[in-house]
């Protein structure tokens, strides 16, 4: 089975999975991060690309908060993984960005060295679509399926959160954006998503004024 073939099968297992899932993490945000992680990739001029693509298009079909289950389960693209023939060290190196992948998981990880190139890009790739306007609508829909409130004025946020802390939130939506999506842009590895990133985090910035502007009747 060759490249193209293999990224079929998984494009399609995704959407089998993932295409009536409704808190952001859905068959379109798997493709985005491909999207994304492609174009990174492109600009650094290594990394294995099968391993990029494969690790973002199956990062979130065990993610804990689409099966509303207390741990991401990465042996579901294991499996996947297994049936398509894939080598072991191939799948060992896929696992390790699935299972390190997300903000909470490496929420007190402040450094890169040593860190596959692979996971740096879909690390980045992943963070990109938590930015912009296409992160703004997810954080909406992640709130509304956790029945979070858009915006509570009483709530302070947590501008020093731990993993487990981070997990077993219900932080209003608004009030998330200072906990973590104001700070995905300085957390980028590469200089392509950086670059990205600056265009997305500043358009959030002008939303997240005008809400608080519109909320408090100055608007």
């Amino acid at each position: 089975m060759n490249k193209s073939q293999i990224l079929a099968k998984a494009e399609k297992f995704v959407r089998e999975r993932l295409g009536e899932e409704a808190t952001g993490h859905d068959y379109w945000h798997a493709v985005r991060v491909r999207n994304n992680a492609r174009a990174i990739l492109g600009s650094m001029g290594e990394g294995d690309s099968l391993i990029v693509e494969l690790a973002a298009l199956l990062h979130d079909v065990g993610d804990f908060k689409v099966a509303q289950a207390e741990e991401n389960d990465s042996t579901i693209a294991q499996k996947f993984l297994e049936q398509q023939k894939i080598p072991p060290a191939t799948i060992k190196r896929i696992l390790f960005i699935i299972d390190n992948l997300s903000f909470g998981k490496n929420v007190d990880l402040h450094t890169t060295s040593n860190l596959p190139i692979e996971f740096l890009i879909v690390q980045d790739a992943d963070r990109l679509d938590a930015l912009g306007a296409i992160g703004i609508g997810r954080a909406f829909a992640y709130g509304g399926s956790c029945n979070r409130p858009i915006y509570d004025p009483n709530y302070k946020p947590n501008l020093n959160i731990t993993r487990e802390w981070y997990v077993k939130s219900k932080t209003p939506t608004i009030q998330h954006f200072d906990e973590k999506l104001f700070k995905l842009k300085d957390m980028m590895n590469t200089a392509a998503a950086r670059q990205i990133a600056e265009k997305r985090d500043e358009f959030m910035h002008e939303f997240y004024d005008r809400f608080l502007r519109e909320w408090n009747g100055e608007e």
